[in-house]
């Protein structure tokens, strides 16, 4: 509660008038000062009444591509039992505010409000709270209180369709490809049992020991691996500004690209951000559910080029200490050419390396030794050099 420009001048005013009143004997100016202190006590005590709100709010869907439609339905009810509500409110909508009208509203009668939310922009969008002011008539004292929470709002960045995708070392043991090596079934994790599971997989030692029955689950091995490297670093960008950077939202789409296409063909990806943040999609050949693209998408909606640029280092020192997979896809500006080298240096681990390259390819090495280098404007091109790969 904080008193506005004219309250102030009230304030003031009224003190002025009453001392002058009082210091030279006119009357009638202090009875003016005692109209506008009253006045501003009156407005204090209007305005000192919170509304009791109670705010809804959904959002449908709360995942979308950008550029696609996501509308957020925020629903606003007066649980006075007393008193209408007219009041000025606003709902945060990311960088912008949504004018909310609350024009008398009932005691135990609501409001609902549709309206769209930008996803422009790749991004996490944060809606609410619902910020309500009143003032009183005379506009002397204004209060801003906030009711309901927040939602978010992940805009995933586009995908392009991609055909070709890395078969790794072996592929699957469905056919796909001959010749996969015996021994690839190893032991993964337990579970506890659902009805439907084998019972020739129920590991009943373990089952014995906690007092449930629990479930073997195996992983092929064979099943390449993808692993997608994604530079978040701000010096990897030459085109970095206060709006953000083309370049890395052509990174964004050529990640998310690739993991729509390798969760399409039944293969594991995993994103690995330079700055060291990690999101494992879920693949059907694992017991754990369907497909999923859902994490990364998330963990891309979330990512800036505004790591060190140091973050590279710790990232490929990582790569070699952990195997994460056996084909290595590096996504990356055009700002740091130099640095292709330590993550080509990789491939004794990874049989399969490849560099995206965005952005100006002045000075970007054409072949670097341990991997291939495919140069592109934005993520459109991306996708025509990733096809002429041919087999990979």
């Amino acid at each position: 509660m904080r008193p506005t420009a004219r309250g102030i001048g009230t304030v003031l005013g009224s003190a002025a008038l009453g001392t002058t009143g009082y210091l030279s004997g006119y009357p009638e100016l202090v009875v003016l000062a005692a109209v506008g202190l009253l006045a501003t006590g009156c407005a204090l005590g209007y305005v000192a009444w919170r509304p009791k709100l109670s705010v809804r709010r959904s959002v449908e869907p709360d995942r979308v591509t950008r550029g696609e439609a996501s509308t957020q339905t925020l629903t606003v009810r007066n649980a006075s039992r007393l008193r209408a509500a007219t009041l000025i409110a606003h709902d945060a909508c990311g960088p912008t505010t949504v004018p909310v009208p609350l024009l008398r509203l009932r005691p135990g009668q609501d409001t609902s409000v549709d309206y769209p939310v930008p996803t422009q922009r790749r991004g996490v969008v944060v809606v609410g709270p619902l910020r309500v002011t009143r003032r009183d008539p005379l506009g002397l004292v204004g209060a801003a209180r906030t009711y309901g929470d927040t939602v978010r709002v992940w805009v995933h960045p586009r995908t392009h369709p991609l055909q070709a995708v890395p078969v790794g070392v072996a592929r699957s043991l469905d056919g796909r490809v001959d010749k996969v090596p015996h021994g690839t079934i190893t032991f993964d994790t337990l579970r506890e049992y659902v009805l439907g599971d084998e019972l020739r997989k129920v590991h009943w030692r373990t089952s014995a020991r906690v007092g449930q029955l629990m479930v073997r689950e195996d992983l092929d091995t064979s099943l390449p691996r993808i692993v997608v490297l994604v530079d978040d670093r701000r010096a990897a960008y030459r085109d970095v500004t206060e709006d953000g950077s083309p370049d890395f939202e052509s990174v964004c789409e050529a990640a998310a690209s690739i993991f729509v296409a390798a969760v399409r063909a039944d293969l594991a990806v995993e994103l690995l951000l330079a700055s060291g943040e990690r999101a494992v999609g879920t693949t059907t050949h694992r017991a754990s559910g369907p497909a999923d693209t859902r994490p990364m998408l998330d963990q891309l909606a979330e990512a800036e080029p505004t790591a060190p640029g140091t973050v590279l280092d710790v990232a490929t020192k990582r790569l070699r200490q952990h195997k994460l997979g056996d084909t290595l896809i590096y996504l990356t500006g055009s700002g740091r050419p130099d640095d292709l080298a330590p993550v080509g240096a990789l491939a004794p681990g990874y049989p399969t390396v490849v560099a995206g390259v965005f952005g100006n390819s002045d000075g970007v090495p054409t072949a670097v030794a341990g991997m291939q280098v495919l140069t592109a404007a934005d993520a459109a091109d991306f996708t025509l050099a990733w096809e002429s790969l041919g087999r990979w």
